[in-house]
């Protein structure tokens, strides 16, 4: 078994981000970590040139039984016993997440999207406290303007069982890099097994609106009331939606927190790569110098 696995979900359009998030992983990660990439059917051979000793490449459907069926030429699936709703690519993107703790052998999994890359060495260790795994709570982050988020946290409360989310403002556990503990997501699966009645992934995709790190962080406050020690510096983050030129990408690296072992251009912004990887070379610079 290997202390980390490396988790990214991740489709044709995004394979040139991933190539640097998966330099960063071969760079600031242990020789026996494996980053794991789920991709589309039809993405396979855009992720073919990763794969290797560090580098495994998936078929997400590989992590759906059988009554999952892919309707010809898209990225949806239909589970035949219960047809509605159909799970779109961005719930299938979740449940990569929470169904591969069952093919990946890990101590820890870091979960991370393909607009982020590592700029320092990074392990469990780095998010841990007295051996414990930190948790990414931002508290207030979820102010009651946020709909979809307010959303997230009451399908999380309904598949977990408990009574209805208060009143705004709540935690935010949404992030573009954080670590997932192995034993606890498998914890998760069972509970909402058993709240349900149904496999926790047939109830887990039948939702229209949800949030898997929503779900993990009510699951492990809630239900576990763990009192986890939190970090929300591990990565320097920017959901900004405008396309940055160089200079302001390179400004947004030189505020690279001390602590942070990640930083994420959102892939939404369309910020050109030219600027990103200039960002990139600056948080380099900014972690040499400190």
């Amino acid at each position: 078994m290997s202390k980390l696995a490396v988790i990214t979900p991740s489709y044709a359009p995004d394979a040139e981000l991933f190539a640097d998030l998966h330099r960063s992983v071969l760079e600031f990660t242990s020789d026996d970590t494996i980053h794991h990439v789920f991709v589309p059917p039809g993405d396979r051979e855009a992720f073919a040139r990763f794969e290797g000793p560090r580098c495994h490449v998936w078929v997400r459907s590989e992590l759906l039984p059988r009554r999952y069926l892919r309707m010809p030429g898209t990225d949806v699936y239909v589970n035949y016993r219960r047809p509605w709703p159909p799970l779109r690519g961005w719930v299938m993107q979740q449940t990569v997440k929470i169904a591969s703790v069952g093919l990946i052998d890990a101590d820890a999994m870091l979960i991370v999207d393909s607009d982020a890359v590592l700029v320092r060495p990074t392990s469990a260790e780095s998010f841990s406290r007295d051996g414990r795994l930190c948790l990414y709570r931002l508290e207030n982050g979820v102010t009651a303007e946020m709909k979809r988020h307010v959303i997230w946290h009451q399908v999380a409360r309904d598949l977990l069982g408990l009574p209805p989310a208060p009143p705004a403002p709540l935690p935010d556990y949404v992030t573009a890099l954080t670590f997932w503990d192995p034993e606890i997501v498998r914890a998760m699966q069972r509970r909402i097994t058993q709240v349900t009645g149904r496999d926790w992934l047939d109830a887990f995709n039948a939702q229209l609106h949800v949030s898997e790190f929503i779900l993990y962080g009510v699951f492990v406050d809630e239900v576990l009331k763990a009192d986890p020690p939190i970090n929300t510096t591990i990565c320097h983050l920017s959901y900004n939606h405008e396309p940055w030129d160089e200079a302001r990408a390179v400004a947004f690296a030189d505020q690279l927190p001390q602590d942070a072992v990640g930083m994420m251009i959102s892939a939404k912004s369309h910020t050109p790569m030219e600027a990103r990887q200039a960002a990139i070379r600056r948080c380099a610079q900014v972690v040499e110098s400190s």
